[in-house]
């Protein structure tokens, strides 16, 4: 299900817009950055789940998403119910099928606190302070000193001659799963991606467009290899658009699992087959049949090396992982008398 939302911020599932709230607040003042500047990055990185379990699981729509499909359903892995979601959604279709689903984009998590408090944190960009600004010059002309809800002078920066902030902020990447073959991932192939996502013209009135986005997927690119289009989310005023993050995912494969740059399989084999000698014949991911006799006694631990038939190297595809053939020796369940006197005596010899 990914990140359980109720378990962050500390609800059970039949919480209410007041329970949410209440757990929120005290979870938001905890973990906030500037109230931890000796933990920053944890700090930073629980701020932001906070915030956006907060914004998932008070949102009707949302949260009735993420009820049904968890996590996944929210970031793209599963369509949503209804596919022709609010303006802030961005869509996806792979060139495999006629699926176009929503793909969640969080809001900024200061954005979140503001809101909810009324006030901005200490890195939130309160503006250039000009002094035509009812919260620039005019409150720091008069020698007033205004804190944030952590007790900390909101303005300080300016009077040390810092300057905060300024310009449009970034929306978060929006990030959506890439599935890939083994065979995929072994020769490379292109892909293509259809989006839908909202411009901005001139006058800030905003209309849908469709965009066909390529994807050339390398020899050798692994599970969790990111390819990012800048700017490629949604226009909304003052703020830059988000990127869009493909992640590369590997299906599962019926022969092969993949460790690394090596390829694994495993072979069924007979206990008579593990002691006398065996043949194992593999297809590679390109197609080629591979006969490898082997002569040693195969142990249950044993493993077969083929140098050079594993997965490309990424950075050199003329360069390859191994196959690693691994063992499931098959013993007989019983044996009789007779058997296993001529075991031992073979054994024994």
């Amino acid at each position: 299900m990914g990140v359980d939302y109720y378990k962050v911020l500390q609800v059970d599932k039949s919480a209410k817009d007041d329970d949410l709230k209440k757990a929120y607040r005290k979870l938001a003042m905890k973990w906030h950055p500037d109230k931890n500047p000796n933990n920053k990055k944890e700090a930073e990185a629980k701020f932001k789940q906070i915030s956006e379990a907060y914004e998932v699981l008070s949102d009707p729509q949302k949260r009735a998403i993420y009820d049904q499909y968890g996590e996944e359903g929210l970031k793209g892995q599963v369509p949503p119910p209804d596919a022709g979601g609010p303006g802030g959604a961005t869509y996806f279709q792979t060139g495999d099928g006629p699926n176009v689903f929503r793909t969640f984009n969080p809001r900024n998590a200061n954005d979140i606190f503001t809101e909810f408090f009324g006030f901005s944190s200490p890195f939130g960009g309160m503006g250039g302070g000009s002094s035509g600004s009812s919260m620039g010059g005019g409150m720091r002309g008069n020698g007033a000193r205004f804190n944030s809800v952590f007790g900390e002078d909101i303005f300080s920066s300016f009077r040390d001659g810092r300057p905060m902030s300024s310009g449009p902020r970034k929306a978060a990447p929006i990030e959506s799963p890439l599935p890939c073959s083994f065979e995929e991932l072994y020769k490379g192939t292109t892909k293509k991606m259809k989006i839908s996502r909202e411009i901005a013209d001139a006058s800030g009135r905003t209309m849908p467009v469709e965009e066909i986005l390529t994807i050339d997927i390398k020899p050798g690119w692994k599970k969790g290899t990111k390819i990012t289009f800048p700017e490629k989310g949604n226009e909304q005023p003052g703020v830059t658009p988000a990127d869009l993050v493909f992640i590369i995912d590997e299906k599962p494969h019926p022969v092969f699992t993949r460790d690394g740059n090596d390829l694994i399989v495993t072979q069924k084999i007979s206990l008579a087959d593990a002691l006398t000698g065996y043949t194992a014949h593999i297809t590679t991911l390109d197609g080629r049949n591979l006969t490898i006799p082997i002569t040693n006694v195969i142990h249950p631990n044993y493993e077969e090396v083929i140098p050079r038939e594993g997965m490309p190297v990424p950075k050199d595809p003329s360069r390859k992982g191994n196959l690693r053939i691994k063992f499931n020796i098959k013993f007989p369940l019983r044996l009789t008398a007779e058997q296993k006197a001529g075991v031992k005596k073979l054994l024994a010899a």
